[in-house]
């Protein structure tokens, strides 16, 4: 059974006739008559009894109201897609890892809300495995990340690279360590560490980079927010290995010091981490998708810039 029987069906009944109905379809009467014999083929049923008038029969009329439904469904269905390959998405879901919300997310948010002010945009903070697990459930359009190759490795994932950006030190300013200019890896075992919690691709990047450096640190607490990261780190003997840009505010604080790990003499020491954004084939077809990507290719693609123009970092994710 195909929608054009159903659509050839509706219309003998509308328009009285075979004729009147090949011209309300924009068809000759022959297709109309093969599209009705087809669809009684199908269903094993006469429904229209064989006179000068389209009467239906008992089977036409149980068949009708149906009809009616399937076709009204199919139109707002098909108007339902015709809107989305439009640009009239009713919503657009972001989730992304909590620097990207907090420092670049904002100042390019408004420019896609201009374009699309009828799409209605909602943004979540989530961890890099969470946020690409609520991608693929089909929960979000796109997750911006730290780059994960293992749970992206999908044919129909689409995956753009962002910036990358150097691992640094977050400590108290009255810290022992703020007497460095620079970190050594070996400094970096002797402190009790803040880590992020299972799920953030942060925790795994650190504990890979330990590895292999063949050695091992102490955690002493897991958090999930910018805010708790500074607010512990106020207190004691603890640091945390953050990335640059979710350290903007630490940077005028008086109470906190930033140093980085490493030197350009020690650039095989450096960890960095790759910021990516995903999304998927289908969804890369829609065009507030597709502007929003070229929105966030346009203003963070071309402001990143190597953290240390003398040092040319190793990725280790």
């Amino acid at each position: 059974m195909r929608i054009e029987q159903l659509q050839a069906f509706l219309a003998i009944i509308d328009s009285g006739n075979f004729g009147q109905a090949a011209k309300q379809c924009g068809v000759t009467q022959s297709t109309i008559s093969r599209q009705l014999q087809g669809l009684e083929n199908d269903l094993g049923v006469s429904l229209f009894h064989r006179s000068h008038q389209a009467k239906l029969t008992v089977a036409g009329e149980r068949l009708l109201p149906r009809a009616r439904r399937i076709c009204q469904e199919w139109g707002m269905i098909t108007q339902e897609l015709r809107d989305l390959m439009a640009g009239k998405q009713p919503e657009f879901c972001i989730a992304a890892i909590h620097s990207v919300c907090s420092y670049h997310l904002p100042p390019i948010l408004p420019s896609f809300c201009r374009e699309y002010p009828q799409v209605d945009l909602r943004v979540t903070a989530l961890g890099s495995d969470r946020a690409l697990k609520v991608l693929r459930d089909g929960l979000v359009d796109v997750a911006i990340v730290m780059n994960n190759p293992a749970l992206t490795t999908e044919p129909e994932m689409i995956v753009d690279k962002l910036f990358e950006e150097p691992i640094e030190v977050l400590m108290a300013a009255n810290h022992p360590l703020t007497e460095y200019t620079q970190l050594a890896w070996s400094q970096l075992t002797a402190y009790p560490h803040v880590v992020f919690k299972d799920g953030y691709g942060m925790q795994r990047l650190v504990q890979n980079w330990f590895s292999q450096q063949n050695a091992s640190f102490q955690t002493a607490m897991e958090l999930n927010t910018l805010d708790a990261f500074r607010g512990v780190i106020r207190q004691g003997n603890f640091i945390a290995m953050l990335p640059r840009s979710a350290l903007m505010d630490a940077r005028n604080d008086a109470s906190l010091a930033i140093r980085p790990i490493g030197s350009p003499s020690q650039s095989h020491n450096m960890i960095t981490r790759e910021v990516v954004f995903v999304t998927t084939r289908d969804r890369l077809q829609i065009p507030p998708i597709q502007s929003f990507r070229q929105l966030m290719m346009e203003k963070l693609v071309r402001a990143d810039s190597p953290p240390h123009p003398s040092i040319e970092p190793v990725c280790l994710n």
